[in-house]
């Protein structure tokens, strides 16, 4: 398995890093608010997951460890694959999610796209107390430029992550209607995510 990667970071998408790890192009999927903290350029560490198919082998990242062990925790419930598993900590923390489960809180769960009300109720029950208690530790990730993209862009990696065209062009209007908002892609699909975690799918 390969538990993390580290090196200069040679590009980010709005879904995935390419990190160049002794010489070699790793391409690493990501949540958002992981690819937020990269910038081209710079020296990056992400502690990662390998998820084998028969025709694939796909590496996941993530910000720390932490967050790759509730990756993988979620996955252990039945019908949620490495995709579902990483839309959910695009909406939720690791922290949010532990006190969704911990407190039953479905509509929380809910939040995230291809999860109902079943699949919330699946979660909670056969999670359990796996994920452990709350960490109450504070983000650290920091939104960075990745080189100018627009509005629709974000809008797109919205769609792709599960929410309708519709949904996600209202969030992205939302987060860019005040003064002094984000104006790189990362931050504003973050902001976007934010705001659709509080105010749930529509």
């Amino acid at each position: 398995m390969i538990a993390s990667v580290t090196g200069e970071v040679e590009a980010v998408g709005l879904d995935h890093a390419v990190v160049r790890v002794g010489g070699v192009g790793m391409l690493v999927h990501a949540a958002p608010t992981t690819l937020a903290g990269l910038a081209p350029g710079r020296q990056a560490r992400l502690a990662t997951s390998l998820v084998v198919r028969e025709d694939s082998l796909t590496l996941f990242g993530f910000t720390d460890d932490d967050e790759r062990g509730v990756f993988e925790t979620l996955q252990t419930v039945s019908g949620v694959g490495p995709r579902l598993a990483l839309a959910m900590l695009a909406v939720h923390t690791p922290d949010a999610l532990r006190r969704a489960v911990a407190g039953e809180d479905l509509a929380a769960l809910q939040r995230v796209p291809g999860i109902g009300r079943k699949g919330a109720q699946r979660i909670v029950l056969e999670i359990g107390d796996k994920l452990g208690a709350p960490t109450d530790g504070v983000p650290s990730a920091t939104p960075a430029a990745t080189g100018g993209g627009r509005a629709p862009e974000v809008v797109e990696a919205l769609v792709q992550l599960g929410w309708s065209e519709k949904v996600a062009e209202t969030a992205v209007e939302a987060v860019l209607s005040g003064d002094g908002g984000p104006t790189e892609v990362p931050a504003i699909l973050r902001a976007a995510l934010q705001h659709l975690g509080g105010h749930g799918r529509g």
